[in-house]
């Protein structure tokens, strides 16, 4: 198996120990490190590149134990990738200006440039892939439209435009909608309750799941199904931490659901175990760092550098982790899936 990481990091031990971590839990696997420095290299020993270069390396990792769990181990290779098409917003005005998540509350300053080179090596790692990105033009005194998939649901090619829960975020709707419509997206449709986009309403192969105790309100059940014509299954978030569903959850592929228990009441879990036939739990220490706010498209899972132990559990069932640093990003409670909205013509 080959895993790629798209990894912006600040030193050499960063990565040393991702990798590390990474490697014990895995099988034997062929890894091949892409890592976008955010400055040179100091140990003796290795090349020194320019700042804001790349440096690319093979490793090749002993035998480690088996990843264990009820579904055994998928065969390398087992998982089908499937093209997608998403839409994006340059990182150009985000920082941490209020506080309406508790990730907002640490008062940590974000680094622009940094939080620029992480958005990028996001974009690079969807097109490297094979996915199209389209871009939407960020607007002025709206710090977290970069968060794209909260701007709205497409699904089928109808378009739910979303209503934010807080007023400081309440532009960002009306901005998504008129790209979708000067685009020539058609439907359309204005939201008449509160959703706040893919945050909550996530699409999983002839259902829908959608969260729901913080943000989006549980009524929107109704308009999913109405507008969508599939079945919702509502699922109520516990934990403030995790505020949207796609913080605690990810959507692997039709039958496989990555995910954090502790964020969902007992009615949810069952919801899920239900419904999809292989779970793969977070720990408590990948969750804590959004490790579940990734993206899949069936057989590469994009997700958080720091979340090493949960790509161990995803590369033992057959998929292939990519790994990427959105740290300034979670200073916002965001990741990768949240700078990320799924165009599903």
């Amino acid at each position: 198996m080959i895993s790629r990481f798209f990894v912006e990091i600040r030193n050499e031990l960063t990565a040393r120990r991702s990798l590390r971590a990474f490697i014990s839990w895995n099988t034997a696997f062929s890894l091949d490190l892409l890592i976008t420095t955010a400055c040179p290299w100091t140990s003796a020993g290795h090349a020194q590149p320019t700042r804001g270069g790349s440096l690319t390396a093979t490793y090749h990792a002993a035998p480690a134990g088996p990843v264990t769990g009820a579904i055994p181990a998928a065969p390398p290779g087992s998982r089908s990738a499937q093209p997608r098409a998403y839409l994006m917003c340059r990182p150009d005005h985000f920082t941490v200006q209020y506080t309406i998540n508790p990730w907002m509350a640490s008062g940590e300053p974000v680094d622009p440039a940094l939080a620029a080179r992480q958005w990028q090596a996001l974009h690079d790692a969807y097109t490297a892939l094979g996915h199209a990105v389209q871009l939407i033009d960020p607007v002025p005194g709206l710090p977290d439209m970069v968060f794209a998939a909260n701007g709205a649901t497409m699904i089928g090619g109808t378009v739910l435009g979303a209503r934010f829960r807080y007023a400081e975020r309440a532009a960002e709707g009306p901005a998504y909608l008129d790209w979708f419509r000067q685009r020539g997206f058609s439907p359309v449709h204005a939201p008449q309750r509160v959703n706040e986009g893919e945050g909550d309403i996530v699409p999983a192969w002839g259902v829908i799941l959608a969260g729901y105790g913080f943000r989006t309100d549980q009524a929107v059940k109704q308009d999913l199904e109405e507008l969508f014509g599939l079945p919702v299954i509502s699922l109520r978030l516990v934990d403030p931490r995790f505020y949207h569903l796609d913080t605690a959850l990810c959507v692997l592929d039709a039958d496989t659901v990555a995910y954090y228990p502790a964020a969902f009441d007992e009615a949810g879990r069952a919801a899920l175990a239900a419904r999809f036939p292989e779970l793969i739990e977070a720990t408590d220490e990948d969750a804590g760092v959004l490790g579940l706010n990734a993206v899949s498209d069936g057989r590469h899972v994009i997700l958080p550098a720091q979340a090493a132990a949960l790509a161990g559990q995803l590369a033992g069932r057959g998929f292939e982790p990519v790994l990427v640093d959105m740290s300034e990003f979670r200073k916002a409670g965001g990741g990768p899936k949240c700078c990320t909205l799924e165009l599903r013509p």
